[in-house]
């Protein structure tokens, strides 16, 4: 059991750096907060609805908070 346990630790400990070291800026997101209201607008959301959509996203890091 501790010979398992010991291989999960070190697999763990390998992929941790692995994860951290991907690039982040490669255009994908977070995107603006602006590009994510227009983008609700031309889909024909109501301007309420889409403010409460982006925010949603926000929420999940998708989307950049608004500069207000």
């Amino acid at each position: 059991m501790s010979m398992v346990l010991a291989t999960a630790v070190v697999a763990i400990s390998l992929a941790t750096p692995m994860a951290s070291a991907a690039p982040v800026s490669d255009g994908g997101p977070p995107y603006p907060y602006a590009d994510c209201l227009a983008a609700t607008k031309q889909k024909g959301e109501s301007p309420s609805y889409g403010r409460w959509h982006c925010d949603q996203l926000v929420k999940k890091g998708y989307v950049l908070p608004p500069n207000r």
